[in-house]
């Protein structure tokens, strides 16, 4: 696969809780210099990122990250708010709980009014693969596939696993046609970014893929 191929569809992700606007600048100019699909960087840094770029390179965000656990109001809000600071796309992560007490419809309503507070905007759908079971994420694809969202993202990276082989599989094999993956968590090589792609990824969260190509050897992509 050429890399130019893999680093399209690469969400250029700085989300540490120390990150300064200097180090969000450096993810903006990487982005744009190696195309990547978008970079994604806290809500705070959203307005500044989005007047530096210039429509450059998308601008990614998140939406009651890492947890999950605000209401659906407060949800809605940072989706809006991040959208009026120029946000192309909302990466949100899911209520857990209502997922565990099988509230389905609670779970289906809260991805939907994201997703209208996004309005045309894409809208990433976290699931937080490592601590569902497989029930749960083939429930996970159901709800997704009818709420309107646009992806179904593996994982924020900041729990105790990220994206894997397995759960890239099983959302293909039961997602809507219309519905793409986002595999994000624990991307550390081109190798790596080459399988979740053939194997249905059309987005990868990573910090690293950039890093490598821009040190280390691409020898053979």
């Amino acid at each position: 696969m050429n890399i130019n191929d893999i680093l399209s569809k690469v969400d250029h992700t700085l989300l540490s809780p120390t990150a300064r606007f200097s180090d969000i600048k450096q993810i903006i100019d990487d982005g744009i210099t190696y195309k990547t699909a978008s970079v994604c960087i806290p809500p705070c840094f959203v307005k500044q990122a989005a007047e530096y770029a210039s429509s450059r390179v998308r601008i990614c965000t998140v939406i009651g990250f890492p947890n999950g656990y605000m209401t659906n109001e407060a949800k809605c809000f940072e989706a809006a708010n991040a959208i009026a600071n120029g946000a192309d796309e909302i990466d949100m992560v899911i209520n857990l709980g209502l997922l565990k007490d099988a509230k389905y419809d609670e779970l289906l309503s809260e991805i939907r009014a994201v997703k209208a507070a996004c309005g045309c905007r894409v809208l990433k759908v976290i699931i937080e693969t490592c601590l569902l079971t497989d029930d749960e994420k083939i429930k996970m694809c159901k709800i997704v596939s009818e709420s309107g969202a646009d992806y179904i993202k593996t994982s924020t990276g900041f729990s105790v696993g990220g994206a894997t082989r397995e759960d890239i599989i099983l959302f293909k094999q039961n997602i809507a046609d219309h519905v793409k993956i986002k595999a994000a968590g624990g991307i550390s090589s081109l190798a790596d970014a080459e399988d979740f792609i053939n194997l249905g990824a059309s987005r990868l969260g990573t910090s690293r893929i950039v890093k490598l190509v821009k040190n280390e050897s691409t020898s053979g992509y």
